[in-house]
């Protein structure tokens, strides 16, 4: 039987159509999975992520802990509250999984990890942690909803306790805060402004409800990943996964080199790919003839050589199919994309190709 979140039979009484998601029951759209991503584009509109998991590290070590698994520094944050984004790495750089690392208070941090990599990445954080009596909390009674769009905030706001609201609307880009029952985070996987949500799993539903009341759009799966695409933010298991490091993965910016004295594990592969140059980059491509690009479509790259497509899909935003894609390291200007035994012609981009409803490419 597939698990479920608290907000499940919420969907179904809403009559979205359910599909199977990594082995959750999960939405993939309400009517219209165009409207819900313009939606998000232009209003606001909200997501289930509540099969993400969420997880508190405690004790006096926690930031020695977090500095050895994940590639990037914790010790970067000093403000309550205050999050960051990283990978965390296998010893040959591998990505096992990527994340948001929160930090609450000097022996307390909260991540959020992927729905399809929790047990994974439970087992391994419960490998390292007590070499620094460090507790891990899979928090299993927690539901997460991202309300998205550049009206989310004020919107979401209506439905909170005015003290709680007017701190949440003071949060900063990647910053959050505790306010029992209440987790609020200004993050997000869709390249919009808004929140991530998280609240007891027995208030989820109330919570969606309430949201739902104040004019945010229910959004499924199908458009959180065109969002996500239109906004270049990789997909775990398809743009990165343990086979592939962050600097053949656009994400050589989440690695913090200083200080050199930080061991992170995976560090020590990541400097000789550094040095030796990865011979694979990810890179955005837009396609210029009609059709659309999908994952594992064939990428030739002329007197180069031969890609993958790792996501693509046709952009509701900007009308034209995009990609992501693996390529070669010398790759740039114009490639062909492999599409139903046809070569069609697309151009190497620099993602975000959509961020906060601007269009970011040349078409």
């Amino acid at each position: 039987m597939a698990l479920r979140t608290p907000l499940y039979d919420t969907h179904v009484a809403a009559g979205a159509r359910m599909v199977d998601f990594g082995g959750w029951d999960m939405p993939v759209s309400y009517s219209s999975q165009i409207e819900e991503h313009h939606a998000v584009r232009r209003a606001a509109g909200m997501f289930d992520v509540s099969h993400m998991c969420v997880v508190d590290l405690r004790g006096g070590r926690t930031r020695d802990c977090l500095r050895r698994l994940l590639a990037n520094d914790v010790a970067k944050l000093t403000v309550p509250g205050k999050a960051l984004y990283t990978c965390m790495l296998r010893d040959d750089g591998g990505i096992l999984d990527d994340l948001i690392a929160y930090y609450m208070a000097d022996d307390w941090y909260r991540i959020v990890v992927n729905a399809g990599t929790r047990d994974k990445d439970l087992a391994w954080l419960q490998q390292h942690a007590p070499g620094y009596d460090v507790s891990v909390e899979p928090r299993f009674d927690l539901a997460m909803i991202a309300v998205q769009g550049p009206e989310a905030r004020s919107r979401a706001a209506g439905i909170l306790p005015p003290e709680v609201a007017s701190r949440a609307l003071e949060l900063e880009s990647f910053h959050s805060l505790a306010a029992d029952p209440w987790f609020i985070a200004r993050t997000g996987y869709t390249g919009e402004d808004g929140w991530e949500i998280v609240v007891p799993a027995a208030q989820a539903a109330d919570v969606w409800v309430a949201l739902r009341g104040a004019g945010v759009a229910q959004c499924g799966l199908g458009a959180r990943d065109t969002l996500r695409l239109e906004a270049g933010l990789n997909l775990y298991g398809a743009d990165m996964d343990e086979a592939t490091s962050p600097l053949e993965s656009g994400l050589s910016w989440t690695v913090a080199w200083e200080p050199q004295d930080r061991d992170f594990i995976g560090r020590g592969a990541l400097a000789r790919q550094k040095a030796e140059g990865a011979p694979r980059k990810l890179v955005g491509l837009l396609l210029e003839d009609r059709g659309v690009m999908r994952a594992h479509q064939k990428v030739i790259v002329p007197a180069v050589g031969e890609g993958e497509v790792t996501s693509g899909t046709f952009s509701p935003t900007l009308e034209r199919s995009i990609a992501l894609a693996r390529v070669p390291a010398k790759t740039s200007g114009r490639c062909e994309v492999e599409i139903r035994g046809r070569m069609l012609n697309a151009r190497v981009v620099r993602p975000p190709f959509v961020r906060n409803g601007q269009v970011m490419i040349a078409l």
